[in-house]
């Protein structure tokens, strides 16, 4: 069995694989940042679904520890009500992807939703390395937290998301949050195939490190850009206290070499007493919610994920 092969392994996975292992030139982690961060934008309209209409897709510059932190506000109502919002950091292993690549998913996630999704363009690496991403994402989640004019809507909570290395983050700021509240709390958080620890000895790197898009040289590449402290919680939170966190919906990919990481995350929240859905999009592969025009089926998943948090974020916002 090669790993292209995987008996899970679901047919349009499978033809998207036959296709990027096949593609000629360099691999992204094979790049300077500049170039790999070229690639990834390049990459979407292959990949991804259009944006798709919106009532609401507009740029906003906050106030950041380290300047402006650009961020895109993404709505499908033109003017709303007090309630929740998502917050949102998007993946690239702390060294790639923008408000470019993902601005697909997250307005689906807002018309899904039916809340504001708030994009972070936060610092990358490895120009701007650790903590500079969660100091960037924190100070955004506050900002947003005090509900600033240039918002339009009152804020009552916080819905902390993010895929991979911006599921980590995600993570991280409601653990910031928790620990020294914002204006108003974290209500629910949604990381997507979440990076939570700095061990390599997870079985699904072992199985999955090759071949399926996120490979073990370029979790080695991120790492080292990212120069991330050695277990530290704004890195690294598995290890750490998860009493207290908000309701949460992890997902995995089941063939992801971090999928491990995201099952054992899931646990140590149910352990700590944290309401915790946990789903995996089973034959599917790491990057997926960025994916959707490539692999087909990630639409499911995400209508599946979508169809949990949705009563989740209502059920936390009623109880505000």
């Amino acid at each position: 069995m090669t790993e292209q092969n995987h008996p899970d392994q679901r047919p349009d996975v499978q033809a998207f694989l036959t296709y990027l292992n096949n593609v000629p030139g360099p691999k992204m982690h094979e790049l300077p940042p500049e170039q790999a961060r070229a690639m990834m934008v390049a990459m979407g309209p292959v990949a991804e679904l259009e944006t798709g209409p919106l009532a609401v897709i507009r740029d906003l510059s906050i106030p950041g520890p380290a300047g402006a932190i650009p961020v895109r506000l993404y709505d499908a109502r033109t003017t709303r009500e007090p309630g929740p919002v998502m917050v949102f950091f998007h993946g690239g292993g702390f060294v790639i992807g923008n408000l470019e690549t993902h601005g697909p998913y997250c307005a689906e996630a807002a018309r899904a939703l039916d809340i504001p999704v708030i994009a972070i363009d936060y610092r990358l690496a490895p120009e701007a390395p650790f903590p500079a991403a969660p100091d960037d994402c924190e100070a955004a989640a506050r900002w947003i937290a005090t509900s600033p004019a240039e918002l339009g809507f009152q804020v009552t909570g916080l819905v902390t998301s993010g895929d991979s290395a911006g599921g980590n983050l995600a993570i991280v700021t409601s653990m910031a949050l928790r620990d020294e509240p914002a204006a108003v709390p974290v209500i629910a958080q949604f990381p997507i195939y979440p990076v939570v620890d700095d061990d390599s000895d997870w079985g699904s790197f072992h199985e999955h490190g090759e071949g399926k898009l996120l490979t073990t040289a370029a979790m080695n590449y991120f790492h080292e850009a990212y120069a991330a402290e050695q277990g530290h919680i704004r890195a690294y939170p598995l290890s750490h206290d998860h009493a207290g966190m908000p309701p949460t919906l992890v997902i995995t990919a089941g063939l992801d070499p971090l999928r491990d990481q995201g099952r054992a995350y899931a646990g140590a929240l149910i352990a700590a007493g944290v309401p915790t859905v946990f789903r995996e999009a089973v034959g599917n592969i790491h990057g997926f919610v960025n994916l959707r025009r490539a692999i087909p089926s990630s639409v499911a998943d995400l209508a599946g994920c979508f169809a949990v948090l949705k009563p989740m974020i209502a059920q936390a916002a009623a109880a505000l």
